[in-house]
């Protein structure tokens, strides 16, 4: 194991975005053992994930060693109640990697006075298949060498971005942590459209899923901005040609898109304090 990756790790929170960075931090070999999962009502997978791989299911405060590490991963509703509980869990020397959309840094050292060392962090869904996009923004009592640990948890679930602005969380928030909803929403209705165009419906859904998948790989194999993948599938006077003009209109793609996170921006600023 990397000198940097934590030998005790508390999860507090073993939900769908928990879980996946879980997942992400087992593939790489962080040894389960070291792992606490907090979680008042675990999936059923959840509870048999931690009894096949050895990590303490709910375990006090007093059962376990001092954490080097603390991951909050609950609702950002409910910080309030669980933060008597998640004090428990932080010592002087504990790092704490919150991933609360729209609790800021202050929000966390105010309701979490124990932790000296806070790191604000926003994953996605991809984490599970180490294919993430986060960003972090790091309090002033985190030091060198807890932020290398947080890079390198954040870096087994994927891309990581460092900013200097905590208040660009929000942002990165409504593009990379929403984002994963926002592609599966376009398969479901690129499959739709296909299936209006006379496709079989489930031919129309593999087709849309196909092409997603494939576009995305491609993007992440290609060293090309977009812009010129896209350019490169477009012959003029084509059918790629007449699609992309009703997506790139005055009021095509663009124009929802920018409403769309926008409205995810508000919605995170909404759920801080």
């Amino acid at each position: 194991m990397s000198a940097s990756l934590p030998q005790s790790l508390v999860l507090i929170g073993a939900g769908k975005m928990g879980g996946a960075m879980l997942e992400g931090w087992l593939r790489i070999g962080i040894d389960p053992k070291g792992i606490s999962l907090i979680d008042p009502k675990p999936s059923d997978e959840m509870v048999d994930l931690a009894a096949a791989k050895g990590m303490l299911l709910n375990p006090s405060a007093k059962e376990i060693a001092p954490a080097e590490v603390v991951v909050l991963a609950t609702k950002p509703q409910m910080l309030d109640t669980a933060a008597p509980a998640v004090q428990a869990f932080i010592h002087p020397k504990t790092l704490l990697i919150s991933i609360l959309a729209g609790k800021t840094l202050g929000d966390l050292s105010t309701r979490l006075p124990n932790a000296g060392a806070i790191i604000r962090a926003m994953p996605n869904l991809p984490a599970s298949v180490q294919r993430g996009a986060t960003a972090a923004a790091p309090g002033k009592g985190v030091s060198a060498a807890q932020r290398a640990t947080a890079d390198a948890l954040l870096s087994a679930i994927g891309k990581v971005e460092w900013l200097d602005d905590e208040a660009l969380i929000d942002a990165v928030t409504a593009v990379s942590g929403s984002g994963p909803a926002y592609v599966f929403h376009l398969v479901e209705c690129l499959a739709k459209a296909g299936t209006e165009a006379g496709l079989p419906a489930d031919v129309a859904e593999r087709l849309a899923r196909a092409t997603i998948e494939g576009a995305g790989e491609l993007l992440f194999q290609s060293p090309l901005p977009p812009a010129t993948l896209r350019q490169n599938v477009t012959s003029p006077g084509g059918t790629t040609a007449a699609a992309l003009e009703v997506l790139m209109a005055t009021d095509g793609l663009a124009p929802l898109m920018q409403r769309a996170v926008a409205a995810a921006k508000r919605r995170a600023g909404e759920l801080s304090g």
